[in-house]
């Protein structure tokens, strides 16, 4: 047999290994996906996300998203891994990877490594005015604001080992929410930063409780957050409650979801009485509401 009919064989086992080869390696791929659960399956800038990983109970699981490393724990059910994650509200839109490695005991390392799209989401621009000060500090005051930044960021640099929450997260506050985390805020005509908190309409005197279990790290006066609260969670994750007239509650204190922290006020710059209620992972800054609607009962 002369060699060219030796190669016409080979010319079409080739793209029919090719044909047999990517069933395999689309079940491959989907295998991958299924193990790996975002909640919700939509991604915004601001979102607070559960991540639930299948993986055997004697795994270890490592996993970093946008620069910030991903604690994993067992679920109530034992049946799966997960972590409380989120997306800071000023994340640009756009492709992400979420890298997730699963080590077993025994065996291959799998990586469940996968794109998340991050849609945008769309905030107001709202103006307002407060007293000169709150814009444009004195030199006492710049100095007082740099030892409480020091300070905050020697509090959120300590958190729990292992999630302190419960359940589902709850309103600290029994008054109408307003949709302004996100919003650009212009006070006295210069646009001063991102609103990174949710604002309830709270009267003066309002009691204000903790929206989960965990433990208060900070409680006291500061310059712009005025009467201030500080719960960890547990894994990075922090709920801060400002603009407090009281604080009922002390640093280091243990609390139950639904304790009084507190009332709200008129504390720190404000332009009236209210609640301001933010959410922070690892700093990222989430959208309280959406970490609210969460369906966390089955977690923890």
């Amino acid at each position: 047999m002369r060699p060219s009919n030796l190669r016409a064989p080979v010319r079409w086992l080739v793209p029919l290994f090719c044909v047999l080869a990517l069933p395999l390696a689309l079940t491959r791929a989907n295998s991958q996906t299924s193990a790996v659960t975002l909640t919700p399956a939509v991604v915004e800038s601001g979102s607070p996300v559960l991540i639930r990983v299948e993986a055997p109970a004697t795994a270890k699981l490592d996993g970093e998203w946008l620069g910030r490393k991903l604690e994993f724990f067992r679920g109530r059910d034992r049946q799966a891994w997960f972590a409380l994650a989120g997306v800071d509200v000023e994340t640009p839109s756009g492709p992400s990877q979420l890298k997730i490695m699963v080590r077993p005991a025994q065996g291959a390392v799998r990586d469940l490594t996968r794109t998340v799209q991050i849609r945008p989401a769309y905030y107001r621009t709202g103006t307002l005015t407060v007293a000169p000060e709150f814009v444009e500090p004195g030199p006492e005051a710049l100095k007082q604001i740099e030892a409480e930044s020091q300070l905050k960021a020697k509090v959120f640099a300590g958190s729990a080992p292992e999630p302190l929450w419960a359940a589902g997260f709850r309103a600290p506050v029994a008054a109408p929410p307003t949709d302004s985390f996100g919003t650009r805020r212009i006070f006295n005509g210069k646009l001063a930063s991102i609103h990174k908190g949710m604002d309830f309409r709270a009267p003066l005197g309002t009691p204000v409780e903790a929206g989960n279990s965990g433990v208060v790290v900070l409680a006291r006066p500061l310059y712009y957050e005025g009467n201030c609260i500080i719960i960890d969670h547990g894994l990075g994750l922090f709920t801060l409650s400002m603009h407090l007239s009281r604080i009922d509650v002390q640093e280091g204190q243990r609390v139950a979801t639904g304790q009084r922290l507190g009332l709200s006020g008129s504390t720190g710059r404000v332009t009236g009485p209210h609640l301001h209620w933010a959410v922070r992972w690892q700093g990222a800054y989430l959208d309280p509401a959406k970490l609210l609607r969460l369906n966390l009962s089955g977690v923890r």
